[in-house]
């Protein structure tokens, strides 16, 4: 299994970036590609490689902590490997985690492919097993102090960022995060620049 790969980014698309590796380049599938268009120098992914008879691909993190969480959601019946990725493009790990223990089924729902019925699997399948999972305590339900969900402006801030090192200007950005407030809520840094880019490709 190919748990994580090191090497230069030289492509990116809407699904998936391109890293070359000692001469290979590997098509890796992400929840938010664009993340790592911003890093200078080699890029560290983690993976998840996902092996059938009739396919064969990888799917890739910028943390650990995204990969255990989609390792853990591939295991709930009825999420493939691309729901999972959609759940993890559409919801922060933290906030995935919070409405599972929290049996927020009216958030789960909101996730790409996720159905009511879904939902309720998610909860029943994992609710006991994400204990200590990114700093979440199930005895509180509360995330370690470390580990606090990030406020709008902060999390925009370094969203901000990442964005302007793809090339986007100050008044396309200023325009953006406009109707970003008034449809986000406090959301984290990969969610919010996937959604930046959405509205940014749609003009």
């Amino acid at each position: 299994m190919i748990d994580f790969l090191r090497g230069q980014l030289v492509h990116i698309e809407n699904e998936y970036i391109v890293l070359e590796v000692q001469g290979i380049g590997f098509r890796v599938f992400c929840p938010n590609p664009f993340v790592f268009g911003k890093a200078e120098g080699p890029v560290t992914v983690f993976t998840h490689h996902h092996v059938r008879e009739d396919t064969m691909l990888l799917f890739g993190f910028p943390t650990q902590e995204e990969q255990r969480l989609f390792r853990k959601l591939i295991e709930v019946s009825g999420i493939g490997p691309r729901v999972a990725l959609g759940i993890l493009g559409g919801g922060s790990p933290e906030q995935v985690v919070s409405a599972i223990y929290q049996e927020n089924i009216s958030f789960l729902v909101k996730l790409p492919g996720i159905g009511k019925k879904t939902a309720q699997r998610m909860i029943l399948d994992l609710k006991d097993k994400l204990d200590g999972f990114g700093g979440y305590e199930l005895n509180t339900g509360l995330f370690a102090a470390n580990e606090t969900q990030p406020d709008d402006d902060s999390a925009w801030a370094e969203a901000r960022e990442g964005l302007k090192a793809l090339g986007y200007t100050d008044s396309e950005l200023d325009k953006v995060w406009l109707k970003l407030k008034e449809t986000t809520a406090a959301e984290s840094v990969d969610v919010l620049m996937k959604r930046a880019l959405q509205l940014l490709f749609a003009g």
